[in-house]
């Protein structure tokens, strides 16, 4: 790894994930599931699991009303669409001028890459199932196996992830669920 991308993994190595990792069901990939995870911090990606009451009156201090609001996904806390299509945005900006990460893109519009990685994100965190609907199960080891990644793609892969992390701004504990998920799936997928 590099020196300006050694520090970024090192950082982002997640103890709660690492924790959380053999109470997590594996899919015939070999990336973990988050169906039958503990949900950390109150959040479980791709479920309606973070609306809440916050008191014993049952107002909602959101919206003042006597009933809970109806659960939001983290898609939706996350901001939807137009978040996560600015995470891809960015993440694919660095990944075009990425010496190491963009020969391992076959097309020569990374495009579709992006699309896929859109559809692939909002559905893992409660969005639409778009990405299944068109493409299927995940899989992401298998889909990622044609390809070399190293630790120094991971680094890679982690350094322009990061930055479009820090581009959308989310707040706590939001952003630490999001990276937490990205620090692991990066590793799950170093396969050389």
């Amino acid at each position: 790894a590099t020196s300006e991308t050694a520090p970024v993994a090192a950082a982002a190595v997640p103890t709660a994930a690492t924790r959380n990792r053999s109470r997590r069901e594996t899919d015939e990939g070999g990336v973990t599931s988050h169906a039958s995870a503990p949900a950390k911090r109150g959040l479980e990606p791709g479920s309606a699991t973070m609306g809440h009451v916050s008191d014993e009156t049952g107002l909602n201090p959101s919206n003042g009303l006597t009933e809970s609001a109806p659960p939001v996904t983290p898609y939706e806390a996350m901001g939807g669409h137009a978040t996560f299509a600015r995470l891809v945005e960015v993440f694919y900006e660095g990944v075009a001028a990425d010496p190491v990460l963009r020969p391992l893109y076959p097309d020569e519009d990374l495009g579709p890459a992006a699309t896929r990685l859109l559809m692939f994100l909002e559905q893992y965190w409660g969005g639409p199932h778009t990405y299944s609907e068109q493409r299927g199960h995940p899989r992401l080891r298998m889909r990622h196996a044609p390809y070399p990644v190293t630790e120094d793609a991971r680094d890679r892969w982690l350094l322009h992830m990061r930055a479009g992390v820090d581009a959308i701004a989310l707040p706590e504990p939001l952003e630490t669920v999001l990276w937490d998920y990205l620090v692991a799936a990066a590793h799950s997928l170093v396969n050389g």
